[in-house]
């Protein structure tokens, strides 16, 4: 039941929430998978609103609430007649959840993409658990890696030389290693976020076929995310020299290697930064500037050479994107629309600039 005097906004809001976005009949080759309702309070896609009006449900605030504040801040727009000079376009992508490859990576190549003459974009963010806005001006740079070790087979009984799994161990202590360092760079220094630091996961692990077989080859991957700040080609000589390092027969190939290092302007001359800033500060919003730590869509729209900002407007909420019981409390939700209802105008009405002819 929504109440009789909820808000028609968060009525959307929740019908949107109850479309089951999850894979229908998901076929993992017969193995167990994930069934996360268990640990959930309430049926992820019942849109349950409790007595303090947070709204529970599987994308609450990754990605439907950003759309239906979109939608519902155009809404009131169109309502009261506005009109501007810069034309304001929705794009609903798919695939951005596995990389965007055949989504937005696809359609900044398009001539339907050139054909909005895009000037500058919104797109997602993070909740922020305290008063602060988290605002993303860039993000790091996803490589997939995997390492393969090739070494001597042989009975499990006798001490066999130039092992895979001892080049193994080398290559893994080398990355985790250095996980480490950045681990404790993040820790030691409170200026830092997880946007300014290389994160490293050890994700995979394969090889071996019996107890008593020495394997002739094992292999690591690497979940790798490198910040705008730090030389790609420096790393990957990193990356090379560990491998190198664990002996012969250590080779490495990349599974994802994003090079892109765009990041857009925050400097107050820039025009489009100042349209969205001068509005945060007339609303007496709170930003912090960061780099996102994982990747978006917008990293296509700054490779194609077009400012993006990602911006989620949920302030006092905990971060709980693809986590158990996430949620959206409804005043934060209606507080965006409003923050929308003035950034939209703000920046369809930036002037023409010199670079756009």
């Amino acid at each position: 039941s929504t109440g009789a005097s909820e808000d028609p906004s968060v009525t959307l809001f929740r019908e949107y929430l109850r479309i089951d976005t999850v894979h229908p009949k998901p076929d993992y080759l017969g193995l167990a998978c994930q069934k996360v309702e268990e640990h959930w309070t309430y049926p992820p896609f019942e849109a349950v609103k409790d007595s303090q009006g947070n709204i529970y449900a599987r994308g609450a605030q990754d990605m439907k609430c950003v759309s239906i504040q979109y939608l519902e801040a155009i809404r009131r727009l169109k309502a009261e007649g506005k009109c501007f000079a810069r034309t304001i376009h929705l794009t609903f992508v798919p695939d951005e959840e596995v990389g965007g490859h055949k989504g937005m990576e696809m359609f900044v190549q398009r001539p339907e993409f050139r054909a909005l003459n895009v000037g500058f974009a919104l797109d997602e963010g993070l909740a922020s658990p305290s008063d602060t806005f988290s605002v993303f001006y860039g993000e790091k740079s996803p490589w997939w890696i995997k390492v393969k070790c090739a070494g001597s087979p042989g009975h499990g009984s006798r001490f066999i030389s130039n092992t895979a799994a001892e080049k193994m161990h080398k290559v893994i202590t080398s990355f985790l290693a250095f996980r480490e360092s950045e681990k404790q760079r993040l820790k030691s220094d409170s200026s830092l976020t997880l946007g300014d630091v290389t994160s490293l996961n050890l994700t995979m692990l394969e090889g071996g076929v019996s107890f008593n077989v020495v394997p002739s080859e094992m292999a690591a991957s690497f979940d790798i995310r490198i910040p705008p700040t730090v030389d790609l080609k420096a790393f990957e000589e990193q990356v090379a020299a560990w491998c190198r390092g664990a002996g012969d027969g250590v080779t490495y190939e990349f599974h994802q290697k994003c090079m892109d290092q765009h990041v857009t302007s925050t400097e107050e001359s820039d025009p489009w930064w100042k349209a969205f800033s001068g509005v945060c500060r007339d609303m007496k919003l709170q930003l912090k500037l960061e780099i996102f730590p994982a990747a978006t869509d917008s990293r296509y729209i700054r490779a194609a050479g077009h400012p993006a900002i990602g911006f989620s407007p949920m302030n006092c909420t905990p971060v709980l994107l693809h986590d158990h019981n996430e949620f959206l409390n409804e005043q934060v939700f209606l507080r965006g629309i409003d923050i929308y209802a003035r950034l939209l105008p703000a920046l369809a009405s930036v002037p023409p600039l010199p670079a756009e002819g």
